[in-house]
This record gives structure tokens, C-alpha cells and sequence, in this order.
């Protein structure tokens, strides 16, 4: 359920293991609206922050019109608005395009994907939708950070849920993507993404450490940026690391449902497209009954528990500053640009 990257690549390869597939997705038209930042690290990237990780590069074998621009770097703004560039080979896309080219992947490779269908209850392996009623040997739950699925089957969520918007400005900007930490968004960091025409733009914070609403950290970051966006889209961030375990039964989750993100970015893209495809050849196994489905939880901790691991404790120990801007400014130049770029890549920073 969920026609997000790990919805989607979960599809695709359960059907294209032999497995046959119904994916759910309650929009009506899939990736749409937009409620992310609409950045993705190059596939060189992605392999080096997931050595572990199996054949990436079919992954990210997309049309060159889902690559609206190549960036060679990330400009890391401190709470006194300190830069400092990052060399990160990365590229923006088109979020809605890209969630529907990966649909339309899994449409092809043989599964039956239904929009407009909001999954309500799960009773065993049958999806309660408001459209009916489907029986199944597997369900894989990849809607969101609230999950219905997760929720359902008793799985832990996410500690740290971070809320964040964002929105289009439609006006030219420098070909660098730009992330602020510090007051300006509390526990998280705001951010300015470049694309072909405009930027994306937003911010997320930490409930932890916020001290006033989200809004109001946004009208405050579009003030000092000088920004003219559109309306903003929400969404909530899973920032604490994945969940602790992710099979029951015959149910596993994947993407956000897990916490499958990068505790030290938000960064979640990569991960879906990895974890997704381990969860659909999982569930197609076992569907198949050539193995127990608690393979797939051995498998994407394999591949990418490592690096994840490694981000959660950087994030631990950046906890302990994000209550003072001046422990924050002094630990960001301490780690200076090497380490600042080991954090984002999920590398230890030490030593």
C-alpha cells in the first residue's frame, strides 16, 4: 500500500518475481502534491553511502527528463549564516513525475495499481480499502510515516517525527543547493533547492526543540531568505532511524512506515528505492514459499543498516547542541567541511 518510491519498487519487483500484485495508493493522482525537497544524490553517491547496497545503478536508470539539474555541491549555512560548500554530486527532479514514472514501472512489469483507494483497517492480510475489501498472502505497508499498516499490526512508529512544508518559488537561483541550521529551523534545517525554473523551498523542525509552530518558522525563513513561494505542502519526517522491526507475520513495512530515512538529512529517496525492491522480492518469496518473509529484515539491515546506524548516533550527539546556537556554530566549525560532509553521507565523523 502506497504509490510513493518504496510503495512502487515494492510492486514492481514482487511482480516481476513471479508474484502477482495489487498496489493501493489513496491519491487520486499518484506523487501529487509535491511534499518534499525534490533532491536526489548521484547513483556514485548513493553507492558510496551504501557500499553494502546490490546493483543501484538499475535504480536510478531513469529518463534523462527526471533529472531537471546536476549540482556538485551543498552549501551548509550555519546559525551565525556561516557557508561552507560541500562537494555531493546530486541532481533535483520533479517529485510528482518521478513518483508516477515509478508507477508506471511496476504497472509494467505486471501490477494492477489502483489511485483513489484509501486503505481504513487491515484484518490479517485483508486490506479494508473504502472501495471494498482485498484478500491477500502479503501485505507490504509503504504509506508513510502514520501508517495504517504499522499501526495496524502493532508496529512501533517513529519517536522523532519531524514536521516540515515546503513550496515552489518560481524565480531564478544559484545552481547550489542550500540547507540552514540553527534558530532558523530548530532540531532540523530549512532548505533552498534549485531546479530548472525556481527552487524548492521549506523547512522542517524537531517538536523537541520548536517554540512556536511550524508556520512560524517557515514565514520567518522566507523573510530572511527573501523568498515569494506558493502555498506550502506539510508532511512529517521520520528523523529517529528505523523502527526496530519491521516483519510480523506475513506484514512487513518499508520507506517511512519503517523509518527508513537518513536521521542526519531526512533523506529518504534512496533508501525507499533499495528497501523497496528487497520488500518486493521478499514478499514474492514467500508468496512463492521459497522463503520465510523475515528475509527481507536481515536483508535491507545488511545492506543498509550499517550507514543508518552511524547517522543515528551522529544525530544523538547533535542533539546536544541543538538547544544552544552557540554550541551548534562552535560544533559545526569544529567538524569543519570534511566532516560536515562524512555527517551527510551517513560516515562516522570520527576520526
Amino acid at each position: 500500500m502506497g504509490a510513493g518510491p518504496a510503495g512502487s519498487t515494492a510492486a514492481e519487483h514482487a511482480a516481476l518475481a513471479g508474484a502477482s500484485v495489487l498496489l493501493l495508493e489513496k491519491r487520486p493522482i499518484i506523487g501529487v502534491p509535491v511534499r518534499c525537497g525534490e533532491f536526489l544524490p548521484h547513483v556514485d553517491e548513493v553507492k558510496g553511502i551504501f557500499p553494502d547496497a546490490k546493483e543501484i545503478e538499475p535504480l536510478f536508470d531513469l529518463p534523462s527528463s527526471l533529472n531537471l539539474l546536476n549540482t556538485t555541491e551543498i552549501r551548509i549555512y550555519s546559525p551565525r549564516m556561516r557557508a561552507s560548500d560541500i562537494p555531493f554530486q546530486g541532481f533535483t527532479t520533479d517529485r510528482a513525475a518521478f513518483d508516477g514514472h515509478l508507477a508506471e514501472r511496476a504497472r509494467k512489469a505486471g501490477a494492477t495499481v489502483l489511485v483513489g483507494t484509501k486503505a481504513i483497517g487491515l484484518e490479517g492480510t485483508t486490506v479494508i480499502t473504502d472501495k471494498g475489501r482485498y484478500q491477500s498472502r502479503v501485505v507490504v505497508g509503504a504509506d508513510g510515516p502514520l501508517s495504517m499498516v504499522a499501526k495496524s499490526v502493532g508496529f512501533e512508529r517513529s519517536w522523532d517525527l519531524c514536521p516540515a512544508q515546503s513550496a515552489l518559488d518560481p524565480r531564478d537561483f544559484d545552481p547550489v543547493p542550500e540547507m540552514y541550521f540553527g534558530a532558523v529551523s530548530p532540531g532540523g534545517y530549512a532548505w533552498v533547492i534549485p531546479k530548472t525554473h525556481g527552487a524548492n523551498v521549506g523547512l522542517g523542525v524537531s517538536r523537541r526543540y520548536a517554540k512556536k509552530s511550524l508556520k512560524g518558522y517557515y514565514d520567518d525563513f522566507v523573510k530572511l531568505r527573501k523568498l515569494v513561494p506558493g502555498p506550502p505542502n506539510g508532511k512529517m519526517v521520520p528523523m529517529s532511524g528505523p523502527i526496530g522491526q519491521t516483519v510480523k507475520g506475513n506484514v512487513l513495512v518499508v520507506g517511512d512506515a519503517a523509518g527508513q530515512v537518513m536521521p542526519v538529512n531526512g533523506g529518504g529517496i534512496p533508501i525507499a528505492l533499495i528497501c523497496g525492491r528487497i520488500a518486493g522480492v521478499s514478499a514474492a518469496n514467500a508468496v512463492n514459499g521459497k522463503a520465510d518473509l523475515a528475509e527481507y529484515e536481515t536483508e535491507w539491515r545488511r545492506q543498509v543498516g550499517g550507514p543508518l546506524g552511524t547517522a543515528v548516533r551522529t544525530k544523538r550527539l547533535a542533539m546536544m547542541t541543538f538547544g544552544s546556537q552557540w554550541r551548534l556554530e562552535w560544533a559545526m566549525r569544529m567538524m569543519g567541511k570534511r566532516r560536515m560532509g562524512k555527517a551527510i553521507r551517513c560516515q562516522s565523523i570520527f576520526p
